[in-house]
């Protein structure tokens, strides 16, 4: 059984960083997925962020790309976003999520967490 635990959120200032983690609990044996995704009331999902464990280059939002910068500590199981120059736009809550690499390709999320409040004021 995998376990998430989001934690890192808070309330920034425009310019600023915020470091968002992600701990994972559970042991996988195959290629797997990790993400991160942002909702904001009345909006669908987004998937902001999406690393494959062990190979491939990270996908990011157009939205995001060149600000946020998805990461993963092998030995901690830890996964990461680092937020830079956050921007009000930002604002959501964030949930990490993975699941199995099929066909190379990430798009199954099998387990999520409960989510960290990000507020970015300007």
């Amino acid at each position: 059984q995998v376990q998430l635990v989001e934690s890192g959120g808070g309330s920034v200032q425009a310019g600023g960083s915020l470091r968002l983690s992600c701990a994972a609990s559970g042991v996988l044996y195959r290629r797997y997925c990790m993400a991160w995704f942002r909702q904001v009331p009345g909006k669908e999902r987004e998937e902001v962020a999406t690393i494959l464990i062990g190979g491939s280059t990270p996908y990011y939002a157009d939205s995001v790309k060149g600000r946020f910068t998805i990461s993963h500590n092998n030995a901690k199981n830890t996964l990461y976003l680092q937020m830079n120059s956050p921007e009000p736009e930002d604002t959501a809550m964030y949930y990490c999520a993975t699941g199995p690499s099929v066909r190379q390709l990430c798009y199954t999320w099998e387990y999520w967490g409960q989510g960290t409040q990000v507020t970015v004021s300007s």
